[in-house]
Formats: structure tokens, sequence, C-alpha cells
């Protein structure tokens, strides 16, 4: 009979044997030799003593290379193959390092976030002074709890890409939005675009800290304007940059084209029903391109709406224009005006012509910029590999008009 025969199905099984005494003093004896300092050792004796408990450690149980973890964690500079092995271990063990080793490099942080957990990755997230180059392999992994740790963290270092990919990823986890408006990186070229999936407390901290008056532009570029004027506006770079700049948001020579007299004309026909045709006579008159104005007609919040008018220096009235043309509620059941409406017409209360006429432009800029096949093909297909070949408003573009392309 054998043994596994004469054992019975009641007994306890035998606990495990404990790691003999020898082990755990040596396991001890080797980390304590790694880190010797340089004046007592010598990089290949080091490198030596490194490969020799890389192999014991292997084998060793979770306890033990728990143990070993914390010694090194002191070191300055950790022989690879050990940062290696550990980093990548059990989190017990990866923890020891991850939270307590101040030095460790770049690449030791971005080989273990691509070859472990969800929760290794966190616990580097976590970490004094996280690099741009370390930040970015963590939100290219596109877990938003990473990016949660990383936004929470004051001491981490975002690239301008590292912000870009940040802000695609708010389009579906919105609750990282308040998070990333309180980082000093993120630039107005993010903002604008992040607006439009953004809820209403987000799109009104946007207009407070983004919607920037172009005085200083205006005061420096004032006398290019006659320049450009005299060549009869002939170069193309210059003229789009200054109709940017320029004060006018209107767009005189559309009037002469339209079937309005003017832009009030057309918002109070629009009362009735806003179409498409009024809807693009709307967006010329206001100097906006035809998709530009689309975007602010369809946008289900209506803060457009009010940026729209007071950019356009249309009376606070045109708003509810607009509103009741879109075929929304401007009144509750009690007559009192609608909570949308009202938190509409908010906007345009707080926020000034100039400004206004800021966030307008860019809009009109980043949307409509460089809408060439390629980037209709990119937006459609969401071919982030080919984000790169574009340009910041082409990139914009991209974020913003996804969805509406069926993506």
């Amino acid at each position: 009979m054998n043994d596994a025969a004469r054992t019975s199905p009641f007994e306890e099984p035998e606990a495990p044997k404990a790691a003999p005494r020898s082990r755990s003093a040596l396991l001890k004896r080797l980390a304590d030799v790694v880190c010797l300092p340089t004046s007592r050792i010598n990089a290949f004796e080091r490198s030596m003593t490194a490969d020799l408990l890389v192999e014991m450690l292997r084998d060793a149980n979770v306890t033990e290379r728990e143990k070993v973890a914390r010694r090194l964690a002191m070191l300055t500079e950790m022989p690879g193959v050990l940062a290696r092995l550990l980093l990548r271990d059990e989190l017990p063990v990866a923890r020891a390092l991850l939270v307590e080793a101040e030095k460790l490099s770049d690449a030791d942080l971005i080989a273990c976030l691509y070859q472990s957990t969800t929760d290794h990755r966190r616990l580097i997230a976590q970490r004094r002074g996280v690099s741009e180059v370390v930040a970015d392999a963590l939100i290219d992994m596109g877990e938003p709890p990473v990016i949660e740790t990383l936004l929470r963290n004051e001491l981490v270092k975002f690239s301008h890409q590292g912000v870009e990919n940040i802000v695609a990823a708010t389009r579906d986890n919105q609750y990282l939005i308040p998070l990333l408006l309180r980082r000093a990186e993120l630039r107005p070229s993010h903002a604008y675009v992040m607006f439009w999936w953004a809820d209403a407390e987000a799109r009104k901290t946007i207009l407070q800290r983004f919607a920037v008056s172009r005085e200083i532009l205006q005061d420096a570029v004032g006398d290019v304007f006659a320049l450009a004027s005299a060549e009869g506006w002939q170069d193309p770079l210059s003229r789009k940059a200054l109709q940017f700049i320029e004060r006018r948001q209107r767009n005189r020579a559309a009037i002469a084209k339209s079937p309005y007299g003017s832009l009030d004309e057309a918002v109070a026909a629009g009362e009735a029903g806003i179409t498409r045709e009024i809807a693009e006579e709307i967006s010329y008159l206001s100097g906006l391109k035809p998709m530009t104005g689309a975007k602010i007609f369809t946008d289900p919040g209506g803060e457009p709406l009010a940026i729209l008018c007071k950019a356009t220096g249309l009376p606070r009235n045109n708003v509810r224009l607009l509103w009741r043309g879109l075929r929304r509620q401007d009144v509750d059941r009690s007559g009192a005006i609608d909570h949308a409406l009202e938190r509409v017409l908010t906007v345009y209360d707080m926020v000034a012509v100039d400004r206004a006429q800021t966030v307008l432009r860019y809009w009109n800029w980043s949307l409509t910029s460089a809408l060439t096949p390629a980037l209709l093909k990119a937006i459609r297909e969401g071919d982030e590999a080919a984000v790169d070949e574009y340009s910041a408003p082409q990139r914009a573009a991209m974020l913003a008009l996804s969805r509406d392309f069926g993506r």
C-alpha cells in the first residue's frame, strides 16, 4: 500500500516546512554585501553577488523575497538584474521597492509597468517626482485608475503629449476632468477641446480660467493689419493668424451674400425653428465655418450658444431666441425660467466679449483647420497611431469631432 492510500481524508495536511535558517542567513548576508559602499566593494564584485542573489531569490518564498527587497530599497544604485526581478514580483515584494526605494531608474520603472499589474502601475504613479517619460508610459496603458493616481500626485511631471492623451481619456472617464483642470500643465488648447464633453461645472471652470483676453496680441500686431491689407491679404498664414487676433467677430462680407440683412435678423428668423440653412447663415455671419456652427447648435449643454451670442455682440435675449429655435424648453411648469437655460444665461453674463471671442475663434480654428481627407479618415477609424502626423488644431479636431463622425 502506498503512502497516499495510508493517508486518511480526515487527517490534517502536513504544514509546510520552515525555510532552513541557513537560507535566511545567506540571503541576508548576500543582500548586505550588495549594499556595501563602493569603498568596500567594486562593481564586478557587486554584480557577481547580485547574480548569486538572483538565483536564490527565484526559488525563495514571498516572505524571504520581501525581506531582501526591503533591505535593497535603501540603495542609491541597485543592480539592474535585481531590480528587474523584484519590481515585477508579487505586490508585497514589489511594493517594498516601489514605495520605499527613491533611486529607481526610469528604465527599470518602465520595464516594470509594462510587465506587471495595474496595482504595480498605481504604486509607480504614487512615487515622488515621476518623470515625464514614465508618466507618458503609464498614460499609454490606458487605465483610468492609474491616470487618476497620476493626476492626484502633485510631483508628477506631464509632457504636452501626455496631457493631450489624458484629455482624450477624459472623454469616456469624465470624473478625471476636475483633476486635470487643477494641473498647471493644462493649456488652453487642451481645455477648449475638453469643453465639448465636460459637465456644466467643469465648463464653467474652463471658461473662467482659459477664456483669456487677446489684448496683448492686438497691441503687439496692431500695425500688421495695415500691412496685410495693403498686400491684399495674399499670405494665408498671416491672414489666418490675424483673423484670430482681430477685434471684430462678425463677417461683414457675408452680409452681402446673405438673405438676411444682419446677424440679428438671422437669429430672429431662427426662433421659429433653426434649419440647416439658417444655422449655416448664422455661422457665416458670425465669422464661423458651418462645422463650428453645427457643433455649437447640436451641443446638449447649450453653453456654446451663450459664447456665440456674447462674442458677436448679440443681446442677452438672443440666447433665448436660439434656445427656442432649437426646440428647447425655456420655462418650466410654474412659468419660471428653465434651469438649463438659466445656467446658459449665467455663462453669457460672466464672460466678457473679448474673452468669448477668444473661445469662439479657438473653436473655429481647432475644429475646422486642415480637415483633410486623412484627418477625416483618422476621426472615423480612430487611427490614434496617426495622431503624431497632425498639427495641434488637427488633433483638437480629431478629439472633439470623433463622436460626430460615428467613431
